[in-house]
């Protein structure tokens, strides 16, 4: 299986050794940020640190004047990382050790933007900022989010690119000295807690029938016997539990979006999903149609994305057949048990791109009563499971349609956590691997290898060299 590992420019430069020893993993590719959310990261092979703090998100390169001028969302630069262009030097080192390049793109999930422009950021029900989340309904955090894109996407050396967060973030975010475990929070819970109300998405409820202060009432009632018990609606019979929306194991999907219909009622939780979903799938396909644009032919465009729909963060929720019909795969979270992979693996397995259902057509077309009328009524084309026959998705949406060529060749990167010390087990890469390519997996994502241990990259050498061996050859670049 072609196998790729995340990793950030600072692990690769100051270090001239960092390159082959990655090589030497038997890896066929390097996914390198470009542009990344604010963090704190161990480098434990360095030779001139061990810790880089990435103080506010930022891109890893000299950003184009000429794009940004006169705009008030923008990109920030950073100061972390010696050189003017951390990305392309990092990129060249692991070029010239025989590494594809690809990049990765963190969109939808930067504090400091949401700090310094609090106008922009999801609000929830109780009207709490999330600074960390710019709320992508929004047509100006939209129009930065998809010029960002294409981009930080297409960097010179790049084959290839991964956009994560592409799509609503909500309130999971791993912050720092991060405080809310307090009370347990079911997946439907999550998900009430990250629906936004900033006067964009209130006015977009109303639009479609339901007075923002009425839905936003109906959230804030769900919520309620939460925090006076801690269990999630029990006198309606929903189910509590403590799965997250965003999580490295991907815990339990099925029934969280009949938990949020039981609390709010399928009329307001349609409204809910027609609105987010719309959002979602219109910055999705403006982010992937910039890139392809900025792009020269064979660049592959990859999103990190999670089955269901209404799930927010790092792996946005998305409709499987939609997403393949503009995107060329989809890097999906496999950590965790068999379950959990079969959860995000299954609904991918076997598509390709599909022609675009008339509620698809829709929201690209930029009308709300199709869509409306299949999100709200829960039929199959909501869903992602039917589409309309009498006309090709190309000739209603040529620049989203993908050719047959490129369905065929759909990527599902399964992404497998390797450091121990984060939940990772890298001591089962290989029977883990191989249950993700029954499931349909066809490449393998490994993070990070920056961050993992000696003995954990010891165990994915080890790990790589059996799936090799098992398939007769080496992955071909």
């Amino acid at each position: 299986m072609r196998t790729a590992a995340f990793l950030y420019p600072w692990d690769v430069v100051g270090d001239p050794d960092a390159a082959g020893r990655l090589a030497r993993l038997g890896i066929q590719q390097v996914t390198l940020a470009s542009a990344y959310h604010s963090t704190r990261a161990l480098t434990p092979r360095h030779p001139r640190h061990r810790i880089v703090t990435a103080r506010h998100a930022a891109v890893l390169y000299p950003p184009d004047p000429a794009r940004w001028a006169g705009r008030e969302l923008r990109p920030y630069t950073q100061d972390w990382v010696s050189g003017p262009d951390p990305f392309g030097a990092a990129a060249r080192a692991l070029a010239d050790a025989g590494l594809e390049v690809h990049t990765w793109v963190v969109l939808a999930h930067n504090s400091r933007l949401g700090a310094e422009h609090p106008g922009i950021v999801v609000r929830n029900a109780y009207g709490d900022p999330y600074p960390w989340a710019p709320c992508i309904a929004r047509p100006e955090v939209r129009d930065y989010l998809v010029d960002l894109a294409a981009e930080a996407a297409v960097r010179p050396g790049a084959r290839g690119t991964e956009l994560e967060s592409c799509g609503w973030y909500g309130l999971a975010h791993l912050h720092a000295h991060d405080k809310i475990a307090g009370v347990p929070l079911s997946g439907a819970a999550q998900y009430l807690m990250s629906v936004c109300f900033c006067t964009v998405c209130a006015e977009g409820y109303g639009e479609l029938g339901v007075p923002a202060r009425q839905l936003r009432a109906a959230v804030v009632r769900a919520l309620e016997p939460l925090w006076a018990s801690g269990e999630a609606g029990p006198a309606r019979g929903v189910p509590a539990g403590p799965e997250l929306v965003e999580g490295p194991r991907g815990r339990e999907r099925e029934g969280e979006w009949a938990a949020v219909e039981a609390l709010l009622g399928t009329e307001l939780a349609g409204v809910l999903r027609i609105w987010r979903d719309r959002a979602a799938r219109t910055l999705q396909r403006a982010a992937v149609r910039a890139v392809r644009d900025a792009a020269a032919d064979g660049f592959r465009v990859l999103l990190h994305a999670d089955p269901a729909a209404h799930r927010c963060g790092a792996n946005a929720g998305v409709d499987p057949a939609d997403v393949l019909a503009h995107a060329d795969g989809v890097v999906l979270p496999c950590t965790g048990g068999a379950a959990a992979r079969a959860q995000v693996l299954t609904p991918f397995a076997g598509r390709t791109a599909e022609p675009a259902c008339a509620a698809d057509t829709a929201v690209v077309a930029g009308t709300a009563s199709a869509a409306d009328t299949a999100v709200v009524a829960g039929t199959a084309c909501a869903a992602g499971t039917a589409s309309v026959a009498e006309t090709s998705s190309s000739a209603r949406n040529p620049t989203a349609a993908r050719t047959a060529s490129a369905a065929e060749a759909t990527v599902l990167a399964a992404n497998f956590t390797v450091v121990s010390g984060m939940g990772g087990s890298p001591g089962t890469l290989a029977a883990d691997a191989a249950h993700a390519a029954s499931l349909g997996a066809g490449e393998l994502r490994l993070y990070h290898a920056g961050l993992a241990s000696g003995s954990d990259l010891a165990a994915v050498r080890d790990a790589l060299r059996e799936i090799g061996d098992n398939s007769g050859k080496r992955p071909p670049y």
